[in-house]
């Protein structure tokens, strides 16, 4: 007669619902909507942020990007757009761009 513990096999069902749980949920926090680019913002450790493809066309993004042309050319550390500013700086940029 085959003996199953229950109790084990719930606490391993509810470890893999969660585990799936985490990587559905990293997969999508790596989408990026139609229509906006993700970006990379900081100094030391980066922070990812999705903007609007239309902040590339305004004077002040288009500065932030060549600073990240000047610091990095066309080599990315994080796999994609790096700018060289601290958060706080693109959150106030980024409070300005929407507004427009």
């Amino acid at each position: 007669m085959l003996h199953i513990q229950l109790p084990s096999v719930i606490s391993n069902a509810k470890q893999i619902l969660k585990l799936q749980s985490l990587i559905i949920n990293k997969k999508q926090q790596c989408r990026v909507p139609k229509g906006h680019v993700a970006i990379y913002i900081g100094e030391g450790e980066k922070k990812r942020f999705v903007v609007p493809l239309s902040y590339l066309n305004q004077p002040v993004f288009e500065d932030l990007l060549k600073r990240a042309e000047e610091e990095f050319g066309f080599y990315h550390p994080m796999g994609g757009l790096t700018i060289p500013c601290n958060v706080e700086e693109f959150n106030g940029l980024a409070s300005q761009l929407c507004c427009l």
